[in-house]
């Protein structure tokens, strides 16, 4: 009985030992590695990331998909290749992905600059999403929701060159 006893004990603590070791561990892992928030550290500045990525993929969203009305007619445009839905989805994911890189170190404010920034992560999603499905009418769609963000941030904090 007293070997049973000793089992039971030595089994129970051994469970709640490992229990111990599941919790610690998972508490490691919500933590960011000191190398990970070095990794973060901002390089460009606004006027960089915007030049040099949300200009162009905006341009190539805006561009993608339109309506042309003349004497002549109706022409619409719009992306006709695997390669052409891809350039437009690779923009839109750069649209997204700048969105991030604005939210993260280079804050503003803790106010409208975040918000902003994370609709411009919000609007390029959806031009993604479009783009991935080869809908010519979301895309257009998109263009709107990206203009409207970029407008908004740029009526606050745009400065002139």
């Amino acid at each position: 009985m007293r070997i049973r006893l000793t089992l039971f004990t030595v089994s129970a603590l051994l469970f709640v030992g490992g229990i111990g070791f599941v919790v610690a561990g998972a508490r490691a892992l919500r933590r960011p590695a000191a190398s990970e928030a070095a990794a973060l550290t901002p390089v460009g500045s606004v006027r960089q990331i915007m030049r040099g990525i949300v200009d162009p993929a905006a341009t190539t969203v805006f561009g993608a998909v339109s309506t042309t009305v003349t004497a002549a007619g109706v022409e619409e445009k719009a992306p006709a290749t695997a390669a052409e839905w891809d350039a437009v989805a690779d923009s839109a994911a750069a649209l997204a992905e700048a969105g991030n890189l604005l939210v993260g170190s280079r804050v503003v404010d803790q106010g409208e600059w975040t918000t902003i920034s994370r609709r411009m992560v919000d609007a390029g999603r959806k031009a993604l999403v479009a783009a991935e499905a080869k809908n010519a009418a979301d895309v257009f769609a998109s263009g709107e929701v990206i203009y409207e963000t970029c407008d908004t941030c740029h009526s606050k904090y745009r400065r002139t060159e």
